[in-house]
């Protein structure tokens, strides 16, 4: 890992921000979008670039807001990799939002999240508190694959129990989708009624497919080389250098999906998940005497 030191921290407008601490990752997904050179990555994926003055800014930033609203982490880099055991920047960054009043979602595959529950249910009990995390896959051995320097499914679906007991609302990513992969209705089914038992509030989906971009797509074709060959030939001849690869099954898993969804009352579109990923209660939105004081 290498440091800098950034001039801004959050991206976004009045009613949500996101913010990267880090850059780059070390989990080793095959399929990573973050990978895509459209992102302008100046230094090996690997090599993550620390955003070590990441706390003063947010500091700085949340101070000059005037009306309260939700932070995001994540959508780029997983704000629990492994040089957050060392540096803990993502936990500075959420006793600043706590301490300033603002609500946090934070998306992850890593159980190490848990370090840092107690700050997540204060500021839950405070604000709001939203956990996202990624299942791909129900088979373990299949996301040693996929998905090699993180923890495993069975321990991701144990980490949404623990948010479960403490009332931590919890989305669920189920995707990508890889075609021919880890497309079966088995698998779908088993994410999902997984996500049923441990209560998650909802479910995002993108078409049940993946999407490849240039740089992204030479590190998935290596690993499929490597771990599945004879299919990156499979993946040329039926999807030559599209954007989007949906499964050759997506009718069928949309319909488990929203069957079981519905059934159960969980979000199921991208725009009911986002929509509630972004929403404080009114009550915390609107600044008060002691932020004027502040």
């Amino acid at each position: 890992m290498h440091f800098v030191e950034a001039k801004g921290i959050l991206t976004g407008k009045d009613g949500y921000y996101g913010m990267n601490i880090y850059r780059g990752c070390t989990h080793g997904c095959i399929y990573c979008d973050s990978r895509s050179k459209c992102y302008q990555f100046t230094h090996p994926f690997e090599d993550i670039e620390v955003k070590r003055n990441a706390p003063e800014l947010l500091e700085r930033a949340l101070r000059s807001k005037r009306k309260k609203c939700m932070i995001g982490t994540g959508a780029m880099s997983d704000p629990y990799m492994h040089c957050e055991e060392e540096l803990r920047l993502t936990r500075k960054c959420l006793k600043i939002i706590l301490k300033n009043g603002f609500g946090v979602t934070l998306q992850t595959k890593s159980d190490r999240i848990l370090q840092d529950i107690d700050l997540l249910d204060e500021v839950n009990r405070s604000t709001k508190c939203v956990v996202q995390m990624t299942l791909t896959t129900y088979d373990d051995a299949l996301c040693a694959i996929l998905e090699p320097n993180v923890c495993n499914t069975k321990r991701r679906i144990e980490v949404l129990g623990e948010m479960q007991k403490r009332g931590i609302p919890t989305i669920v990513w189920l995707t990508p989708v890889l075609p021919f992969i880890n497309d079966t209705k088995e698998n779908i089914t088993a994410i999902l009624n997984e996500c049923v038992r441990t209560g998650v509030k909802g479910v995002i989906d993108f078409g049940m497919g993946l999407t490849l971009r240039e740089g992204d797509r030479e590190y998935y074709y290596g690993a499929l080389d490597k771990h599945f060959p004879g299919l990156k030939e499979q993946y040329i001849k039926r999807y030559g250098n599209a954007y989007e690869l949906p499964s050759p099954n997506a009718k069928e898993l949309k319909g488990i999906f929203h069957d079981i969804c519905k059934e159960n009352g969980l979000l199921s579109t991208p725009k009911e998940c986002f929509g509630y990923l972004r929403e404080l209660p009114d009550r915390y939105r609107q600044m008060t005497i002691f932020d004027l004081w502040g």
